[in-house]
């Protein structure tokens, strides 16, 4: 006689475990979107800083400098869907390596003071991206995996929580083996 009470006690504490779970992934989901945001705005607003920076030494590479700009406004300006954003900022990021490595041809360049500065900080802001877009990722797989299994994809379904897409850059230069010569 007790069985049948203490099963049906535990059921809806059960559902109500999950649907927190999928409430809990859900937010962490956005907090770890929210940290990426941060991180992105903040190389936003190292971008015109290093143009600046470059443009006394490196006349003649105004076009890459262009270049580098439009990429930053179209980047910064994107408030679309998570695979658009992850292709402009796949494409900042060609033209901005693209331009630290023209950049080794100048000496000067590399020797001012401003420019290091502003390349050490560019370079541990890339870090903190990368840092931010693996957390971000995992809660996307963690909630993905939350939304497909079973028993709380019912949950999920009769709730309305959905499978998120992952924050993917697309740079074909970093997907290449290097080259190693002696």
């Amino acid at each position: 006689m007790w069985i049948p009470l203490v099963i049906a006690a535990l059921i809806p504490l059960i559902l109500i475990g999950m649907y927190n779970g999928l409430v809990s992934i859900r937010n962490q989901c956005d907090e770890a979107w929210s940290n990426i945001d941060t991180e992105l705005k903040r190389r936003y607003e190292l971008i015109p800083n290093l143009v600046n920076t470059v443009k006394g030494f490196a006349k003649h590479e105004r076009e890459l400098l262009q270049e580098v700009t439009a990429m930053r406004e179209k980047a910064s300006s994107n408030d679309g869907s998570i695979a658009s954003q992850a292709a402009d900022e796949s494409a900042l990021q060609g033209v901005l390596s693209k331009l630290m490595v023209r950049l080794e041809a100048y000496p000067e360049v590399k020797a001012s003071p401003n420019f290091l500065e502003l390349q050490s900080e560019l370079s541990n802001t890339e870090n903190r991206i990368q840092a931010a877009l693996r957390f971000y990722n995992g809660n996307i797989r963690a909630n993905n995996n939350k939304v497909q299994q079973f028993p709380s994809n019912i949950i999920a379904g009769m709730f309305g929580f959905q499978l998120r897409e992952f924050f993917e850059l697309d740079i074909p230069e970093a997907r290449i083996v290097p080259k190693v010569e002696f």
